[in-house]
Order: structure tokens, then C-alpha cells, then sequence
């Protein structure tokens, strides 16, 4: 035969123990509420912090991979000048033994043309330069931005634990 259980509200429990009952349940309903009010909308802000810092993140990996990609372009065009350099000075080296005037012309048009790949060269140099200073100022941006961003959501976190 099963036992009645202690919990369940027997008909030996009197109303005056029941009303007991019922009004600590209303006053610990009642703190919840007021917990829940106190705490407002501090949850949403710490996920909308949250999702705001991953998207810097994202943002600043983003800007330092355009920064490496700018400083792998700028060593690759200076090796391109230095191989030209290299090429002006075989083709100058070959047009002191020219035999004709057609071969010293065709060594003279290499040699204009390995100058302009250099001009070509130095320009992509600085435009890579320039962009890494600007990349460099908005990765300095970006990093305080996260930074605050990371203290002020260590803040309302903390707030939050506070409170729960």
C-alpha cells in the first residue's frame, strides 16, 4: 500500500498553516519580480555587447590580414625592383658589345622598359604604403574601440552577477 506523501497538503494541515504557506510564496514571487525589474534589460545589453565585440574581432583580424597582405605586396614589388635593377645592368653590360644598330636599339628599349617596370614599381610602393598607414590608424581605432567595449561588458557583466 503506497504512503501519502509528507509535501502534499493533508486534511490534518490546517488554513491558518496554508495561509502561511501561501503568503511565503507571494513574498518570495513578489522578490523575483523585483529582481527580474532590477535587472531591466542588463541581460539583452550584455549580448548586444557580446555580438558588438565578436563583430570587432572580426573587423580588426580582418584589418591586420590587409596589413600583412600590403607588407607581402611591398617586398614583392622591391624584389621586382631589385631583379630589374639586376636586368639594367646585364642589358647596359650587353650594349657596350653591340654589333649593330638594331641590336643596341633593342637593348635600349629593354632597358626603358625595365625602368618603367621600376616606376611601376615604386608607385604600387607607395600606394601600399599609404594604405598601410591608413590601415594602421583604423587598427589602432578599432583596438581601443574593442578595448572599451571589452571593459564596459566586464562591467554590466559584473553588474549582472551582482544583482542575480
Amino acid at each position: 500500500m503506497a504512503k501519502k506523501s509528507t509535501t502534499a497538503p493533508s486534511a490534518s494541515t490546517s488554513v491558518e498553516d496554508k495561509l502561511r504557506a501561501l503568503y511565503s510564496l507571494q513574498i518570495v514571487d513578489r522578490r523575483i519580480d523585483d529582481i527580474r525589474s532590477l535587472r531591466g534589460e542588463l541581460p539583452l545589453e550584455v549580448e548586444d555587447m557580446e555580438d558588438e565585440i565578436a563583430g570587432l574581432q572580426i573587423r580588426l583580424s580582418k584589418v591586420e590580414e590587409d596589413i600583412n597582405q600590403a607588407k607581402t605586396e611591398t617586398k614583392g614589388h622591391k624584389l621586382m625592383i631589385k631583379n630589374c635593377q639586376d636586368k639594367i645592368a646585364k642589358y647596359e653590360e650587353q650594349q657596350k658589345n653591340v654589333r649593330n644598330n638594331r641590336e643596341f636599339d633593342a637593348i635600349a628599349k629593354e632597358i626603358e622598359y625595365q625602368a618603367l617596370e621600376i616606376q611601376l614599381a615604386e608607385k604600387h610602393i607607395r600606394e601600399f604604403e599609404a594604405s598601410l598607414e591608413s590601415k594602421g590608424i583604423a587598427l589602432e581605432s578599432v583596438q581601443l574601440k574593442l578595448a572599451e567595449r571589452q571593459s564596459h561588458l566586464d562591467f554590466k557583466k559584473a553588474e549582472l552577477d551582482t544583482i542575480i
